[in-house]
């Protein structure tokens, strides 16, 4: 990290990055400094994610940021600063959000002082910036997910401006890292190795408010997980859309199961884990590389979708059923004790009852051990929102209990399998409903809770697994 006491603001900002933010986060500590004096306490920030592991791992810059300007974290969101890391893969997220502006409204009429920001997917969405322009003029600062590295400029703008500050990028193919970053634990991190998405999947916003693809060197890559390693971190995740189309787009492309070779040989990482596949890209040399690897965690995350060969080609997913079912039985037998996990949706545009009936047959035979279930979420500017046969909502209702009873069933009967085993498992935190007891994940991601020491958090121990409680396991230490 750079060193914010070489920096002299009475220099025009460099033009370079990282070292242009730095250059903002010294200047915009200035502000904040001010204010605390005049307040006379500290300023407290607060950032709230919503969506997936790739928002979690943007909050983690956005939070590293904050603190080298000086706010102390909160999780109240009556603080100083406020920002929202925004999902827009469903309605009710941008709903969600809207909510709790309103509740942020009331806080800021107390506390003039407040200031609030709204950034991520949802305000890539052109309708949504203007909803926020005309109802919700009380936000501070608005930016989206290409320019998240410019967080420290934008809200030293913010201080300045007497206004309403809005920066949306429509694309990128800037990839801007080595900003400070607050961990939510020191032992595990994420790492991005890519951006964006090429497939258009009929549904799916994602790649209107994430962009084209673009892989990181995997120079830099490894360089961030070395620098992890030495700083104790022993468990990675590598984020992406696609991590199964990684390096595609590289001046000197290689492959996702060639960077996943070079992770594992790094010392001091003892797990690799990754997300999310594409089955379409699922190729046999990483089934091979993981099948071998004593590193790369035994979870593979494979969305379906949906069942119906019919609908997975309306969907654009590039796959049928049977290949589906013909990936999944190779990584079963590659890997027998892997877990295999999903996401499904139900009622899209046209399904009918024998397109659910063949996503059924699918989570019968796959037999996942968890499965992310959706009822479809209309999403404007998507091919599929324009769709005839729209599935009325009660009949969708029925689908969606009826998939997730038969998935939690088969999960439950899947955990089962390894009761009574010896795992190893990572542990990450106190038991927060049971005092003297810690929780800890397995490789397959499973959770576990056992009795122990708060000082074997962070710490890889071996745990018998006494009991399967549906979702969890309960557990002993093993000597």
């Amino acid at each position: 990290m750079y060193r914010l006491d070489t920096i002299d603001l009475n220099k025009p900002a460099p033009a370079d990055e990282p070292m242009r933010q730095y250059y903002f986060i010294k200047k915009a500590r200035s502000y904040v400094q001010k204010e605390s004096e005049k307040l006379g306490r500290p300023l407290t920030s607060a950032v709230i994610t919503f969506g997936c592991q790739m928002n979690a791992r943007d909050s983690e810059k956005l939070s590293g940021i904050l603190r080298e300007i000086g706010y102390v974290e909160t999780k109240n969101e009556d603080a100083d600063f406020v920002i929202y890391n925004t999902c827009t893969i469903r309605e009710n997220a941008n709903l969600r959000v809207y909510g709790r502006l309103g509740v942020l409204h009331g806080y800021k009429k107390k506390n003039p002082h407040m200031k609030i920001a709204l950034c991520g997917c949802m305000m890539q969405e052109t309708e949504v910036v203007e909803k926020l322009q005309k109802s919700y003029r009380f936000v501070d600062l608005i930016f989206g997910t290409h320019n998240i590295f410019k967080f420290a400029e934008l809200l030293t703008e913010a201080f300045e401006a007497d206004r309403m500050v809005i920066d949306v990028w429509k694309d990128t193919d800037k990839i801007v890292e080595e900003l400070p970053v607050e961990r939510k634990y020191p032992f595990k991190s994420g790492v991005n190795i890519m951006f964006g998405c090429n497939n258009f999947c009929s549904y799916c916003i994602v790649p209107y408010v994430r962009g084209r693809e673009r892989s990181r060197e995997p120079g830099d890559i490894l360089r961030e997980i070395k620098e992890l390693a030495d700083n104790g971190v022993k468990e990675v995740m590598l984020l992406g859309q696609n991590v199964n189309s990684y390096g595609k787009n590289l001046e000197n492309p290689i492959a996702f199961a060639e960077l996943l070779r070079m992770a594992e040989k790094i010392k001091g990482i003892e797990r690799i884990r990754f997300m999310t596949s594409h089955p379409k890209d699922l190729s046999d040399e990483l089934i091979q590389v993981m099948a071998e690897s004593q590193k790369i965690c035994r979870h593979l995350h494979l969305p379906l979708q949906s069942g119906s060969t019919r609908l997975l080609k309306i969907m654009n997913r590039k796959y049928t059923k049977e290949q589906y079912l013909e990936l999944t039985e190779k990584v079963r037998t590659a890997i027998p004790d892997i877990a295999l996990t999903t996401d499904i949706i139900v009622g899209f545009p046209g399904e009918t009852e024998e397109d659910f009936q063949e996503t059924l047959e699918v989570v019968r035979k796959v037999r996942y051990d968890s499965a992310f279930t959706f009822i479809y979420s209309k999403r404007t500017g998507t091919l599929a929102a324009g769709m005839d046969n729209q599935i009325p909502e009660n009949v969708v209702k029925d689908r969606f209990d009826r998939l997730l009873k038969e998935v939690q069933d088969i999960s439950r009967r899947m955990a089962e399998r390894f009761t009574g085993t010896d795992q190893q498992v990572l542990v990450e935190e106190p038991d927060s409903q049971m005092e003297g007891y810690l929780t800890g994940r397995l490789s397959n991601n499973h959770v576990v809770h056992f009795r122990g020491d708060v000082s074997l958090i962070g710490c890889l121990v071996n745990v018998h697994l006494d009991e399967c409680r549906g979702f969890y396991y309960m557990g002993r230490l093993v000597n």
